[in-house]
């Protein structure tokens, strides 16, 4: 992801593209669907950029010459390069297993990184957020395909569409 893929004033993030490894290669091409996508960010998101976005303009300055990246990647090595894609999922364990450690009274079970993918769709889903909106956050072209993968979530919601109904019409009558 670059910066030019961010704005902090609207607030949102466009998706434009993926990176890869090929041949131990950092690859970059389209989506899946091959079309660009937007995607809102919360408020608590854009100051994380911002401090992150500091922190990098800082390293940056103060490495000079020697910091190989420019200011186009929003993650990056501690020279600038941008993050091989393994690099984050790499981490997760790492990070569950480090915080595990250190808060044996509240565990986190292992995870990988594409989980937060279907943590992020499951709590919209479930807080009521329509399929389409997910499907379009998520870039799948049909939201179809959102229904098919998370078909249990939306059986869920099922349940108490009946009651959502009845306290409705109570409440006109």
């Amino acid at each position: 992801m670059r910066w030019t893929d961010v704005d902090l004033d609207k607030p949102q993030i466009h998706i434009t593209g993926t990176a890869a490894v090929l041949d131990r290669q950092r690859v970059e091409g389209t989506t899946k669907s091959g079309r660009s996508r937007v995607v809102s960010i919360d408020a608590g998101t854009v100051k994380v950029l911002k401090a992150h976005r500091a922190r990098q303009d800082e390293e940056r300055l103060k490495l000079g010459e020697a910091w190989k990246g420019g200011s186009a990647y929003v993650f990056t090595t501690g020279w600038g390069d941008p993050l091989f894609p393994d690099t984050p999922s790499s981490l997760m364990p790492k990070l569950i297993n480090a915080h595990n450690k250190q808060n044996p009274n509240t565990q986190l079970p292992r995870a990988r990184l594409h989980d937060l993918r279907h943590i992020h769709a499951t709590t919209l889903l479930l807080a009521g957020v329509p399929v389409h909106v997910v499907a379009a956050r998520l870039g799948h072209a049909d939201p179809a395909i959102t229904l098919r993968v998370y078909a249990h979530v939306v059986n869920e919601q099922a349940a108490t569409a009946a009651d959502v109904f009845a306290d409705a019409i109570k409440n006109t009558a």
